[in-house]
């Protein structure tokens, strides 16, 4: 039985970023979330057709983020130096940046945007423009065998049937084949009060005690689990066929760690929700009295995760003056939903501004390291997580 918790309104595409003429016909859908009682899974209660969110207009290039493109390398060589994969496979691909550290001889990416697709293809690589499915599976079985690796980053959580996306991975895994994949942690989004993980793109939100129940029922078995530091806290999940390897404490960990925490019990989820709505008085009232006070504040990073944060919170131009970002597709865009616009850092002087909203919290270090002549000049910056505050 799926038991609704969270109500965070009307949303649109958190990544679908467009220009003034387009605002009349945006799509918007009910975000709404809801646990199931059976597996545990947290999902939104609506899904959002993929193909309105994965297109060849899909603006999140991952070789943007170069602490992205580091955390992909030094995994790749990991996974390398452990599993020694003689082919690998990768499902949401994006531009490449974990895949282009393997052999192009024997990898396969999978990416449905074309136009991440076309990068890939272009390096050299065999890359399919399809959505995951237990079909494709078979076709990509058929034409390039087994695999010994198959990894995803921040893409099974997208992808709205698991025990197809699971199947699918049965089908064409080797025998002694490994499944890594990566995805925000529930448990850190709970602790932290994280709700702007939570958007269209994110139909699922994973737990360990989730992920056990479904790989169980799609025949893998869930060996082992890294808590990252990535993406506000992640889990990367290593899982195999059944009966080929043995499950290793981390697992049993990470269970036990949820458990006490209260993954598994209802009430949990609703003092999320207190907490959620907690957060938006707070916010929404830290920014009125800061622009009452005749300050001004600005946002560094267009994220899907302020998407989430503005609309939920109903945050637009009257409170922050424009967003500024380094992804050149976004920039000269307006961002989805409260139509707030968005430039390149270089085209604004940050000191004009008193605060700055960091829509990406999770680079936080990184943006106040580079942002130094701000702090030094009395800006102080904004986040909502763990809690609402200002910092310098």
């Amino acid at each position: 039985m799926f038991r609704e918790f969270l109500d965070l309104g009307r949303h649109p595409i958190a990544n679908a970023f467009l220009t003034e003429k387009e605002f009349s016909d945006e799509f918007f859908f009910d975000l709404k979330v809801c646990w199931d009682d059976d597996s545990k899974l947290v999902s939104i209660k609506d899904f959002v057709e993929p193909e309105r969110i994965f297109n060849s207009e899909y603006p999140y290039n991952t070789s943007n983020s170069f602490p992205m493109v580091a955390h992909f390398k030094s995994t790749a060589e990991m996974l390398k130096e452990e599993f020694k994969p003689k082919s690998v496979l990768e499902i949401g691909s994006n531009d490449g940046p974990f895949i282009t550290n393997f052999d192009r001889d024997t990898s396969v990416c999978v990416e449905p945007c074309g136009n991440f697709s076309l990068k890939t293809a272009h390096k050299g690589y065999q890359s399919y423009t399809y959505f995951w499915t237990t079909e494709l599976s078979e076709k990509i079985k058929h034409h390039h065998g087994t695999m010994d690796l198959i990894y995803a980053a921040n893409c099974i959580c997208h992808i709205h049937d698991l025990d197809d996306t699971f199947n699918a991975v049965d089908n064409i895994l080797s025998d002694n084949g490994v499944f890594v994949f990566e995805d925000p942690s529930l448990l850190r989004i709970l602790e932290r009060g994280s709700y702007d993980q939570i958007y269209d793109e994110h139909p699922h939100i994973f737990s360990v005690t989730a992920l056990n129940n479904v790989l169980k029922r799609n025949g893998l078995t869930l060996f082992r689990v890294d808590n990252l530091s990535v993406h506000g806290g992640s889990n990367r999940i290593y899982a195999a066929r059944e009966n080929t390897i043995d499950v290793e404490d981390s697992v049993l960990d990470n269970l036990m760690r949820e458990k006490e925490f209260g993954v598994d019990n209802f009430q949990t989820y609703e003092i999320f929700a207190d907490r959620v709505a907690e957060s938006k008085k707070n916010l929404v009232g830290l920014l009125r009295k800061i622009t009452d006070d005749g300050k001004r504040i600005m946002s560094i990073g267009a994220t899907a995760k302020s998407t989430t944060v503005f609309n939920y919170c109903g945050i637009g131009k009257e409170l922050i003056d424009v967003i500024t970002d380094t992804t050149l597709d976004k920039q000269g865009k307006f961002s989805p939903g409260v139509h707030i616009p968005i430039m390149s850092r270089e085209d604004i002087n940050i000191l004009d501004y008193d605060y700055a909203y960091l829509g990406a919290w999770n680079f936080k270090d990184v943006i106040a390291n580079k942002e130094r002549e701000f702090v030094e000049n009395g800006g102080k910056f904004i986040t909502h997580v763990p809690t609402v505050m200002e910092f310098s």
